[in-house]
C-alpha cells in the first residue's frame, strides 16, 4: 500500500478518529462522488443513489472507531455503499415487482474501440439481461478493475465464487454475441 492516496485517506481517518471533525469533511470531499457514482450503478436512480451514499456517511462516523485498518477504508466504505444499495435495491424490488431493474448504461473498457454502434447496443442488450449477481462481477472486474480478491470481499463471496460467475457471465455474454452477429 505504497499509493498515496491510501496513506491520505489513513491519515484522514486516524485524525478523524482522534477528533479532527474537518479530516471528515476532506474524506467526504475526495469519496462522496465515488459513492454517488458506485450507488447509482447499483440502482440506476441519481435522488436514490445520493440519499444511499448520505446514509453511508452516517454508518462511516457511527461505526468509524471500529475500523481497525484505515489503509482498508476505501473497501469499507466501498462494501458499505454497495451493500445499503443493494438493500435499497430489494426493498424497492419486493415493493415494486414489476419495475424494469438494473439497466446498464457504461460499457467502458469491456468494449474494444473496433466495436460498431450495433455491437456495443448488443453487448449491453446482453449484459441488461445477466442475472445481477453476474452483472455486479462484470461491472467490477472490468469497469471498476479490482481484483478478484478485492470483489470477493466487496461482495463477501469467496474468490471461487466470484471467479464463477465471471465465467459463467462470459460464457453467457460469448454466446449471446456469437447469436446476435448470425441475427443481422
Amino acid at each position: 500500500m505504497n499509493n498515496p492516496e491510501f496513506k491520505f485517506d489513513s491519515f484522514l481517518v486516524l485524525d478523524f478518529k482522534s477528533g479532527n471533525e474537518q479530516a471528515l469533511v476532506l474524506l467526504v470531499e475526495r469519496w462522496h462522488k465515488i459513492l454517488c457514482e458506485k450507488a447509482f450503478w447499483v440502482l440506476k436512480d441519481a435522488d436514490l443513489s445520493k440519499d444511499v451514499a448520505q446514509e453511508c456517511w452516517k454508518m462511516v462516523i457511527l461505526n468509524i472507531n471500529n475500523l481497525k485498518d484505515p489503509n482498508s477504508f476505501g473497501g469499507w466504505i466501498s462494501r458499505i455503499v454497495y451493500r445499503k444499495s443493494l438493500d435499497v435495491l430489494n426493498a424497492n424490488k419486493r415493493a415494486n415487482e414489476t419495475k424494469e431493474a438494473y439497466g446498464h448504461q457504461q460499457v467502458g473498457t469491456i468494449l474494444d474501440n473496433d466495436f460498431n454502434e450495433f455491437n456495443e447496443k448488443l453487448l449491453l442488450k446482453a449484459i441488461k439481461a445477466l442475472p445481477y449477481n453476474q452483472q455486479a462481477v462484470i461491472h467490477l472486474f472490468y469497469l471498476e478493475s479490482y481484483s478478484l480478491k478485492e470483489i470477493s470481499k466487496l461482495l463477501d463471496l469467496s474468490t471461487g465464487t466470484v471467479k464463477s460467475r465471471l465465467f459463467k457471465a462470459r460464457e453467457l455474454l460469448k454466446q449471446t454475441l456469437k447469436n446476435g452477429h448470425h441475427e443481422r
